[in-house]
C-alpha cells in the first residue's frame, strides 16, 4: 500500500547538475549555456543534498541540466546516491559526451535508467527543435550503445507545433526503439520556450485522446509532464469503460477523484497520486535553488542556507501549491482537481499567478454547467 504524504515529502527530485549544455534547444527552460556556471553545488555540496534527499523517505532522483554530463564528477555522484539506496535516473543530452564507454559505466555503478530525447520522426524535424544538426544521428546511435548494454531506456519528447502532425510517425519509432517509457513534455513558454511554439488547447485534448488510445496497444508506458489533464482524460475514458474494468481498477478510477485515498497503483504507471508542481515534485537548480519545478521560476529556498525537507513542508508556495482547493477559476471548482490540478507552470506563464486555472484545457467542470452530467458522460461534451 502506498503511503507517501506530498505534503511531507516529494515522489520525484530533479537535480540540475549544471546548466551547461552543447545544445541550443528551442524549448530549454533553462536556456542552457555551453560553459559551467562557477557556483554550481560542488560534490561535498552534493553529497550533503543526496543525504538530506535519501532522508525524505528515499524519492526517485533525477539528474538533469543542462548536459548531466559536463560535469566530470557525475558518476562519482551518481555512485554515492547509488551506494545510499536511492533510485538514480539520468538524462544526458545527446552529444559527443555519450560514448559507450560512459555508458558502460553507467551500468557498472548501477544507475537505474537512461533518457534520451527524440522530439521528430525524422532527423529535420528533431535536430530543428535542438538547435543543433547531427542530434538525431547521434542520438540514435546512443539508443544503439544503450540497447548493446542491455540498459532500459526511457525517450523524452516535448510536443510542440514543429511535431504535432506527425506523432503518428513517432509513434511508430518510438515502439520500434523499444523503451520502458515514453515521457510526454508539453510545452511551457519559459526559458527558450515561445507561446508561439504550443499547441492550442483543442490540440492538447486530442493528443490527450491519442495518448490514451495508444497506451491500450503498445508494449511501453506513457507518462505526461506539464499535461496534468491526461489523467482526467484517462479517468473520463475508464469510466466510460466501465463495463470491462476489473473491481480493482474501478476502484481505483472512482476514488481517484476524491484524490486518490485508497493508495491504489493507476494504470498510468508511475506515482499512485497524481503528481504536479510542488506537490510530490520538487527542483533543485545548478546553485542550489529551490522550485516547485523546473518550468515554475519562483524560487522557494536554497539548499546552501536552508533543508531541502525544510522548504518543501514549510514554505508558503509549496503549502499553497498542495491545496487544490485554493486554486482560482475552475482549476478550482473541478471535480478532477485533486487528481489532475492543471499545470500550475502553466499558469503562471500564461497568467502570472501560479493559482490560476490551467489555460489550456477545454474541459467545463460539473460545478459551472448549467445541468449536471454524470463523470462517466462528460467526454461527450467536449467535441
Amino acid at each position: 500500500m502506498f503511503t507517501r504524504d506530498y505534503n511531507k515529502n516529494p515522489f520525484i527530485v530533479i537535480w540540475e547538475l549544471t546548466r551547461a549544455c552543447q545544445l541550443h534547444c528551442l524549448h530549454c527552460r533553462a536556456t542552457a549555456q555551453h560553459h559551467r556556471h562557477p557556483l554550481e553545488l560542488s560534490f561535498d555540496e552534493g553529497k550533503k543534498l543526496i543525504d538530506d534527499i535519501y532522508e525524505m523517505d528515499n524519492p526517485l532522483l533525477v539528474f538533469t541540466g543542462g548536459d548531466p554530463l559536463e560535469r566530470p564528477d557525475v558518476f562519482e555522484i551518481a555512485q554515492y546516491a547509488i551506494n545510499k539506496g536511492v533510485r538514480v535516473s539520468m538524462t544526458p543530452s545527446a552529444t559527443p559526451n555519450v560514448t559507450k564507454e560512459v555508458m558502460q559505466k553507467a551500468k557498472d555503478i548501477g544507475l537505474a535508467r537512461w533518457a534520451f530525447s527524440i522530439d521528430g520522426h525524422c532527423a529535420e524535424i528533431h535536430d530543428h527543435f535542438r538547435g543543433t544538426t547531427g542530434s538525431f544521428d547521434l542520438t540514435m546511435n546512443a539508443i544503439n550503445y544503450l540497447h548493446e548494454l542491455n540498459m532500459p531506456l526511457q525517450i523524452n519528447t516535448v510536443i510542440s507545433r514543429y511535431n504535432y502532425e506527425h506523432l503518428d510517425e513517432l509513434a511508430n519509432m518510438v515502439e520500434k526503439l523499444n523503451c520502458v517509457l515514453w515521457s510526454v513534455f508539453f510545452l511551457v513558454p519559459t526559458g527558450r520556450g515561445k507561446e508561439s511554439d504550443m499547441i492550442t488547447s483543442v490540440e492538447h485534448e486530442k493528443v490527450f485522446r491519442w495518448l490514451y488510445d495508444l497506451s491500450k496497444r503498445v508494449p511501453f508506458d506513457i507518462k505526461t509532464t506539464a499535461g496534468q489533464h491526461y489523467r482526467r482524460v484517462v479517468i473520463q475514458q475508464k469510466m466510460r469503460e466501465k463495463k470491462g474494468m476489473s473491481d480493482k481498477e474501478q476502484i481505483f478510477y472512482e476514488d481517484a477523484l476524491m484524490g486518490g485515498k485508497t493508495g491504489q497503483i493507476d494504470g498510468l504507471g508511475r506515482a499512485p497520486k497524481g503528481v504536479n508542481d510542488g506537490n510530490g515534485f520538487v527542483f533543485i537548480s545548478h546553485t542550489g535553488d529551490v522550485f516547485p519545478s523546473g518550468l515554475l521560476p519562483i524560487k522557494a529556498g536554497n539548499v546552501r542556507e536552508t533543508l531541502l525537507a525544510t522548504i518543501y513542508r514549510e514554505s508558503e508556495l509549496f503549502q499553497n501549491l498542495r491545496s487544490p482547493e485554493k486554486y482560482k477559476g475552475k482549476c478550482g471548482v473541478c471535480e478532477f482537481n485533486k487528481v489532475c490540478g492543471g499545470s500550475r507552470s502553466r499558469a503562471y506563464s500564461a497568467t502570472g499567478d501560479y493559482m490560476e486555472s490551467e489555460p489550456y484545457c477545454i474541459y467545463i467542470p460539473q460545478a459551472m454547467r448549467t445541468k449536471s452530467v454524470p463523470v462517466s458522460e462528460t467526454t461527450s461534451t467536449l467535441f
